[in-house]
């Protein structure tokens, strides 16, 4: 059984850093895409940051410039740097590989940015 476990979130003031970890359990053979997502209360789940096996990124146009994702192949990890943080930054953050088993998610890790 494949578990994708989230560390590193917290409460931060507006303009400090986070950098969220994600570490998978189990046997992995291979992982395609690592992503980052988050959800607000009250708001549907949005992406923030993708990276496939090959390093090419993605970010939506509200992290950009601020957060930058990063990836361990050979310890199948994921990494989300998190700078400049302002108040709607504050979700959940999930972690989600696509596998060649399929794809997982994390539990969640919760962000919080004071004003």
């Amino acid at each position: 059984q494949v578990q994708l476990m989230e560390s590193g979130g917290g409460l931060v003031q507006a303009g400090g850093s986070l950098r969220l970890s994600c570490a998978a359990s189990g046997t992995i053979l291979v992982t395609y895409n690592m992503g980052w997502y988050r959800q607000a209360p009250g708001k549907q789940r949005e992406l923030v940051a993708t990276i496939t096996r090959g390093g090419t990124t993605n970010y939506a146009d509200s992290v950009k410039d601020r957060f930058t994702i990063s990836r361990d192949n050979a310890k199948n990890t994921a990494s989300l740097q998190m700078n400049s943080l302002k108040p709607e930054d504050t979700a959940v953050y999930y972690c989600y590989f696509e596998t060649i088993r399929g794809g997982f998610w994390g539990q969640g890790t919760q962000v919080t940015v004071s004003s």
